[in-house]
């Protein structure tokens, strides 16, 4: 048997880091359980193994008394004299018994023990080796599809890619190679899982960050950020350096540094601005290359309304509403985005403007104007004080509508 233990501990500490000391514990308590459950019942045992050899040595542990009570924790004193000269009431004798009297059934729960000790250690192992892991990029092999989960293969362990964390469009087979990040680790009854996301934004966030010596540095930084995953990415940035464009640094030259990311999330579109702590700047630079006619922001309800022109209104929206939600995201106001309407809309309203602006008229002088059909300036040649009154007004208003349109 000792050969046996001996082996089992050479096992555990070369090929899985298991101390020694730690298997000897883990052995010595699993058969002392055991042993008192069986023919040992109501005993106080001791046990030990030699970690050189793996010899294993049993005592019983009895109480020196006069009088015995209970034979299986009691040895008489003159009894107890033949273990231990000298031995006097009240003193306690280790009286050493075959460690084969332990039983096989302590044998069997020694071996569940050991296994059990085994799959803790690797438990606890995957936690200590990726605790410190969380929040970076990993790369693994597929292994497996469970339902809609997809199992991956680190080296030291297996992690799980849940649905909810796929990008949708992204396929992958058995014995394909996958970068993600690692999300989580979570506690479950069958040990940590590690939980892995290619949807979510901190993936891409840390793309950047290791592709983006800037954004590593601290030069640039990421101040706001919006994704939906597979379709587009928007991140606004700054400097901390007024000689580094926040914007170019995150593209790279002709492109390289975004490219690469691209190419990394299968042709996700990213778009990168420039931040401002205004939203009115902020959503006037997000909506890039349409341009809002009106903004109107309303701090109380923290929405903001935005009309642009109808050629733009497509642009500022986007696929499905795409644009317009991660702009609502990136700038965290609510947002609506309606048709402008200008003034110029309306022909008379246009009318009515260019005469009050050209002869300085009341609106109300110059509607009226309009309505006779006078609506535009060159329309007053060859108009008389006449034909104004046959149009309706006072010789009064006549004289001063020829008087402004003269000088």
């Amino acid at each position: 048997m000792s050969s046996e233990i001996l082996s089992v501990l050479e096992y555990m500490e070369k090929e899985k880091g298991i101390p020694r000391a730690d298997m000897i514990s883990t052995i010595v308590n699993a058969l002392k359980t055991a042993a008192l459950k069986g023919i040992n019942s109501g005993q106080e045992l001791k046990i030990d193994i030699n970690p050189k050899n793996g010899q294993l040595h049993a005592w019983s542990v009895l109480k020196v008394v006069d009088s015995i009570g209970n034979p299986k924790t009691d040895i008489h004193v003159e009894k107890a004299q033949a273990f231990k000269p000298g031995a006097v009431v009240g003193d306690t004798i280790e009286r050493e018994i075959d460690p084969s009297s332990l039983g096989r059934i302590a044998a069997q729960t020694a071996r569940q023990a050991v296994m059990q000790r085994l799959r803790q250690f690797e438990k606890d192992r995957i936690f200590d080796d990726f605790k410190d892991q969380i929040g970076n990029i990993v790369t693994g092999t597929v292994r497996r599809r469970e339902r809609n989960d997809i199992f991956i293969d680190l080296g030291k362990a297996e992690a799980v890619m849940p649905g909810k964390e796929q990008v949708p469009g992204e396929e992958y087979q058995p014995g394909d190679r996958i970068r993600c990040i690692l999300l989580e680790i979570e506690s479950t009854p069958r040990g940590p899982e590690i939980i892995l996301s290619r949807a979510s934004p901190k993936f891409v966030r840390r793309l950047f960050e290791l592709e983006v010596t800037e954004i590593a540095d601290g030069t640039v930084k990421i101040e706001a950020f919006a994704r939906e995953p597979g379709y587009r990415t928007k991140i606004a940035v700054t400097s901390t350096d007024q000689k580094v464009d926040p914007v170019g640094a995150c593209v790279g030259a002709r492109g390289a540094r975004v490219k690469t990311i691209v190419r990394e999330l299968n042709g996700e579109k990213i778009d990168i601005v420039k931040y401002y702590a205004d939203p009115k700047e902020m959503i006037i630079e997000a909506f890039k290359p349409a341009t809002p006619r009106e903004i109107i922001i309303d701090e109380k309800s923290h929405r903001i309304l935005l009309k642009v022109a109808t050629d733009d209104l497509a642009i500022a929206i986007g696929r499905k509403g795409q644009n317009a939600r991660l702009t609502s995201r990136l700038i965290g106001w609510r947002l609506d985005i309606e048709e402008f309407k200008a003034a110029g809309d309306n022909p008379r309203e246009t009318a009515i403007n260019v005469l009050c602006k050209t002869f300085g008229f009341d609106p109300a002088i110059a509607g009226r104007l309009v309505d006779m059909g006078i609506n535009s300036p060159a329309a007053f040649e060859g108009v008389a004080s006449e034909d104004l009154i046959g149009g309706g007004f006072t010789a009064e208003e006549a004289q001063d509508i020829i008087v402004r349109v003269s000088n």
